[in-house]
């Protein structure tokens, strides 16, 4: 029955769950309550194992689970027992016609479809078969039936649930069942646009997989509210896309919240270092890098980053690609840093950090088996833009010299390092390095020469003897001249122009090697 404050008692709970994190302890809570379990399966088993007493649900309906699993819960005396209204007389009518004990509480989580999907290689019969129907049936019905049944749908709920529950003689308010039900039920509606979204991508025939389905179904989970936006005027907040990984999932381990700015920042910096396979860190600023380097050491590259331009490193974001150690953190700290970010931090890097009181710590999630994002999403006023994400990495078999000189061997290497730097720059993108090191950075810049004289003249290292990556063609020969001024060597370039051999003829007047790479990065 409920009181007037709204308390229900839950009297008999089921609990089918494909996780099953906290789940002993969670039962036996219940139990000490007078909670009756009842359960199927792997779940059964697993209670039982630990000394609990639990009934199967084939004893509530009667019949044996079936085809595998497939079938077990899909039963009028399971969602008869969720559904009826405990206020109608003539609905415990019914149940007492037909022997139906009623159901207080479910406690499910569902199989794990979306993680299924997200591992590579996966085949459509693994998909299927973690798609779960007596799961959501029930979430369905229990939360439906909000008033009289509590439906608890994730892990990270049972210490409340049953601090509530101790509370309060085994009995749950009003308030929590209708927040348990709004859970639930986005979480089916997310369950359901998983599937959908998959499926739309079978529907038209071989190699579909590669192609935008007609259906985009988002369903995203709020992790926290932000203190702002961009600017103090704009609210905002942090949504988890899937499964938590990269900077959405990312462990603050010291600190001050992160800001809006901070988690893009943040993402900037984490997709750079880690299109590196060497030792890497990326300084990052409003999204571009103001300096980046490979090292032996993590405190190697961030201190040849810093050369790059150390006075616009300033408040910057710090990314490694590799655990972070003292010497690392003892560098970091030397100047002002809003956050710095990577996989992992030994305790003394983690005791040298902390010391920082404002400074962000954050620890990415490795996570080694993930499919990536399918989609980089944009939105626009009235609609949202949906592409493949930048992935492509170049390699020495798939450029073009168009030069009478071929790079040298330290050239192509350098020229390298410069296009992965350059495609995570903001068009028009110039960047100036040398062999694991930029030396000069212009970017955002209406016009492409202007780019490149930007990016000389904010070099703090020596120009001469280096060499420019640029993200997309030369329109001009202009750009190369201006390049050619500050002494650099040789340029990457997509190439593509109707005045390629105009730009060509430039680079073989100034003795430069150029390459062309047939793949440009543009980075709005």
């Amino acid at each position: 029955m409920m009181n007037d404050r709204g308390l229900r008692r839950i009297r008999r709970a089921l609990l089918s769950v494909s996780d099953k994190t906290g789940l002993i302890e969670f039962a036996r809570a219940l139990q000490r309550l007078d909670i009756e379990l009842v359960s199927t399966g792997g779940t059964a088993r697993a209670l039982r194992e630990a000394g609990l007493r639990v009934r199967d649900v084939s004893e509530l309906t009667g019949f044996p689970e079936m085809l595998d699993g497939r079938v077990k819960t899909l039963h009028p005396h399971i969602h008869g027992a969720l559904l009826a209204r405990r206020e109608r007389e003539d609905h415990l009518q019914t149940l007492a016609r037909y022997g139906i004990e009623l159901i207080d509480m479910v406690v499910i989580n569902l199989y794990p479809f979306e993680q299924t999907i997200a591992r590579p290689a996966v085949t459509d019969e693994e998909a299927i078969e973690q798609i779960d129907i007596g799961g959501p049936a029930m979430i369905r019905s229990a939360a439906k039936n909000w008033e009289s049944v509590a439906v608890v749908t994730s892990p990270e709920l049972y210490a409340k649930i049953a601090e509530e529950l101790e509370r309060n003689d085994g009995a749950l308010s009003r308030a929590t069942r209708l927040g348990l039900a709004q859970r639930a039920f986005t979480l089916t509606s997310r369950y359901d646009q998983a599937i959908a979204t998959y499926l739309a991508t079978k529907v038209d025939g071989e190699g579909a997989e590669e192609t935008f389905p007609n259906l985009l179904a988002l369903s995203l989970r709020k992790l926290r509210d932000l203190r702002y936006g961009e600017n103090p005027h704009q609210s905002a907040a942090l949504y988890a896309m899937g499964e938590r990984c990269g900077v959405a999932g990312a462990e603050l381990l010291s600190g001050k919240e992160m800001s809006f700015n901070n988690y893009i920042d943040a993402d900037a910096a984490w997709r750079l270092v880690n299109d590196f396979s060497e030792i890497a860190c990326a300084i990052i600023k409003h999204t571009n890098p103001a300096g980046v380097a490979l090292g032996a050491t993590a405190e190697e590259a961030y201190r040849r980053a810093l050369e790059t331009d150390p006075v616009s490193a300033f408040g910057g974001i710090v990314a490694f690609n590799r655990e972070v150690d003292r010497a690392a953190a003892r560098a970091v700290t030397e100047i002002f840093t809003e956050v710095v970010l990577a996989p992992d931090y030994d305790e003394e890097a983690l005791e040298v950090l902390r010391a920082k009181k404002n400074l962000r710590i954050l620890r990415i999630p490795q996570v080694e088996e993930k499919g990536g994002a399918r989609y980089e999403l944009r939105t626009i006023e009235g609609g949202l833009l949906a592409q493949t994400p930048d992935t492509s990495l170049l390699n020495y078999e798939e450029l073009r010299t168009v030069t009478k000189r071929a790079p040298t061997k330290e050239e192509m290497e350098a020229l390298l390092f410069a296009w992965t730097v350059c495609k995570h720059t903001k068009s028009n993108a110039i960047v100036y390095a040398r062999r694991g090191q930029t030396i000069g950075i212009g970017a955002g810049q209406m016009s492409r020469v202007d780019s490149v004289r930007i990016g000389a003249e904010r070099a703090r290292l020596p120009l001469k003897g280096s060499v420019l990556a640029s993200d997309a063609f030369f329109p001009f020969r202009d750009g190369v001249d201006e390049a050619a001024r500050h002494g650099i060597t040789a340029i990457i370039q997509p190439g593509g122009s109707v005045r390629d051999e105009e730009v060509i003829a430039a680079a073989d007047e100034h003795g430069i090697a150029m390459v062309f790479t047939n793949m440009r990065h543009f980075k709005h």
